[in-house]
């Protein structure tokens, strides 16, 4: 069975975790090391299978990021347990470490389904992009088929394990995994992104703009870049905050007014 289907359930455990879906791919692949550690899988073909389901689905992700900008990656992080730190992190790791994110991203939970639609919505040219993803997915794929290779036999001697328990191990695994379900939708309720950061309507905005209160409001354009150059367009009388240099930004900015942001 292994044999036979070895190959197709390493592309499609792979692909499915490279466009966002909750697969573990890092044990399939550990898995697969193992079977070619013991002949059961030939290595070029699990190498093939694994690489191609990646790059598949990072491409994806890039030509839907491109065409759909941060709304993609607006779903994707509603996914997450906390949707602003996810968007945050992973755009943070692009600023700071440029096309190189894409080499280590998938070893970096959240930041790998990120990475391609990022870099696709940041208009990362797509011979570039699929140059530096290539060699993430090399480094990903081919570091967790040398951990199942070199560990087979370990491997082997939980498998004896597990089937030497039977009924007992099923049972705990299905505890473990309704625990782990309920903690997931416990998070996700509890870092929900309308619950962290206060929002407002935009008639509601110019009402108070318009009025009285108006002197009192500052609106400020925090897009990040990718989005904002010194020719774009701007709500009219907002100000200008770069948000990867907050410290410098802050100094001197006044206390007793009201701060209204918006973003991509």
């Amino acid at each position: 069975m292994t044999a036979r289907h070895g190959y197709v359930l390493v592309f499609a455990i792979v692909f499915a975790e490279a466009i966002g879906l909750p697969v573990p791919a890092a044990l399939a692949l550990v898995a697969a090391g193992a079977a070619i550690g013991s002949h059961v899988l030939r290595f070029p073909l699990v190498l093939l299978a694994a690489l191609t389901g990646t790059l598949l689905g990072d491409i994806l992700l890039f030509v839907l990021g491109r065409y759909s900008g941060w709304g993609l990656l607006g779903f994707l992080c509603r996914l997450s347990a906390s949707p602003e730190t996810c968007i945050l992190r992973s755009a943070e790791s692009f600023y700071k470490r440029g096309k190189a994110t894409l080499v280590f991203a998938k070893f970096v939970p959240g930041i790998n389904t990120m990475a391609p639609p990022l870099a696709g919505s940041m208009r990362m040219r797509f011979q570039q992009f699929l140059r530096f993803d290539t060699i993430g997915a090399f480094v990903y794929v081919g570091t967790y088929l040398a951990l199942g290779y070199l560990g087979r036999d370990f491997l082997k001697a939980i498998t004896r394990g597990v089937e030497t328990a039977g009924h007992a191990v099923g049972e705990v695994v299905l505890a473990a995994l309704a625990i782990y379900l309920i903690y997931r939708v416990w998070m996700f309720q509890k870092f929900r992104l309308d619950k962290i950061v206060p929002r407002i309507q935009v008639k509601e905005l110019i009402e108070r703009l318009e009025s009285e209160e108006g002197q009192h409001i500052i609106v400020a354009d925090v897009r990040s870049h990718g989005y904002y150059d010194a020719d774009a367009e701007r709500i009219k009388g907002s100000i200008r905050i770069e948000p990867n240099n907050l410290e410098e930004e802050l100094k001197g900015f006044p206390r007793d007014k009201d701060v209204y942001l918006y973003c991509t």
